[in-house]
């Protein structure tokens, strides 16, 4: 049983998850919109909330919790320029939105295994 067990597993390792996760967040980041399976987009879609939930943070905390915001989200996405566009771009876009800043649209079934394919995407 997993009792108050968070996340899924994703028939993934940890190691695997957590890179699956980083990768996933680092391209919607960058692109603003990806297309993945409805498992994966449920599973990295609170975890880039509260990315930019800690960017909104930062940014209206004032320099010192700037940075730590930032050093953060650095470790957690391992990437400098998703960093930057997640504060310099996207979190102050959300500034006066108290949460919900991303959408999943269902697509439809995959042809080969008949997974849901959705699109996430940051709402306008």
């Amino acid at each position: 049983m997993r009792h108050q067990i968070a996340g899924k597993k994703l028939s993934r390792s940890t190691g695997q998850r957590n890179a699956l996760r980083r990768s996933l967040i680092n391209s919607i980041l960058e692109h603003e919109r990806i297309h993945t399976t409805r498992a994966k987009a449920i599973a990295v879609r609170s975890a880039l909330e509260k990315l930019v939930t800690l960017a909104k943070a930062g940014i209206k905390g004032g320099d010192q919790k700037m940075v730590h915001a930032r050093r953060i989200a650095a470790a957690r996405l391992a990437n400098a320029a998703s960093v930057k566009r997640l504060f310099d771009e996207i979190a102050p876009r959300y500034e006066k939105t108290p949460g919900g800043y991303t959408r999943i649209l269902r697509l439809g079934m995959r042809k080969g295994d008949a997974a849901e394919m959705v699109l996430l995407e940051f709402v306008e």
